[in-house]
């Protein structure tokens, strides 16, 4: 392969990689830093690639060892993770003009329901182990086969196995007790206080009754509910979807948040 080729292939890969390396670190600056010392260090081993595996996992295998090297040392974030920030945000003064200035000035700043699910999905599963993580991401939303995710994480196709069940099993566990979208009790009704604000003459449950995940909400079976909200996940860009410059600042919000709160322990 050519570096020409490579080139080309990698800026195809890009975008998915983008929204895979965010996820994972929540972090829009690590994501350009990752995904750049990615094309970087590839480019620099373009001729030891062999071929044994699809040019996108072996960009995924380098993409994916520098996102565990950046948040080694970082302590994971806590389930209860949206309380946390609301809370940080409404003891702000600044937060929500701020909001209001990105809405003013961003074609890109419309709140719709089926991204803040992803941005919940993305803050929520930042609980999870990392390799669990790693592997639900790869495997629920950027759709690669259990001995690609093995071969990419070096590690066997049993404990990818273990690693996705036992994710799904807590996030079905922390979204049942948490999500009002899925259940009456649930404690976090971002979704409806957002939308609330952002879209006063909007009305909730006929936005919220637009989304196949929300409109199955009393399906007994909470792992097809979990599919559901990954599947939207799958099909909403974070860096490219209606709403992504303020969805974006919500997720640096957070960060910004927890990073200082792991600092005070």
């Amino acid at each position: 392969m050519t570096p020409e080729q490579f080139t080309t292939e990698f800026e195809l890969a890009r975008p998915q990689l983008k929204s895979y390396i965010l996820r994972i670190t929540a972090s829009i600056q690590d994501t350009e830093d990752i995904v750049q010392d990615t094309f970087i260090k590839a480019s620099n081993k373009l001729e030891s690639f062999q071929g044994d595996s699809s040019l996108k996992t072996w960009i995924f295998t380098i993409a994916s060892n520098l996102a565990k090297d950046n948040l080694r040392a970082k302590k994971r974030w806590t389930a209860d993770v949206t309380d946390i920030c609301r809370e940080k945000a409404l003891a702000n003064p600044n937060y929500f003009p701020e909001i209001a200035r990105i809405q003013q000035t961003s074609a890109h700043a419309k709140f719709e329901i089926k991204e803040h699910i992803t941005f919940c999905l993305t803050c929520i599963s930042k609980s999870l182990p990392l390799e669990q993580q790693i592997c639900m991401l790869l495997k629920e939303i950027h759709g690669f086969k259990i001995s690609e995710i093995a071969g990419i994480l070096s590690i066997t196709e049993a404990m990818v196995k273990y690693y996705l069940h036992t994710a799904r099993t807590k996030m079905v566990d922390i979204f049942e007790g948490r999500c009002a979208l899925i259940n009456k009790n649930g404690t976090c009704h971002q979704c409806s206080e957002l939308n609330g604000i952002f879209n006063p003459k909007q009305q909730f449950e006929e936005e919220k009754n637009k989304i196949n995940f929300a409109k199955k909400a009393n399906d007994p079976d909470r792992q097809h509910l979990l599919d559901l909200r990954l599947e939207i996940a799958k099909n909403t860009d974070p860096f490219t979807s209606n709403g992504h410059d303020l969805q974006l600042h919500h997720l640096e919000h957070n960060r910004k948040i927890m990073e200082n709160l792991r600092e005070k322990k």
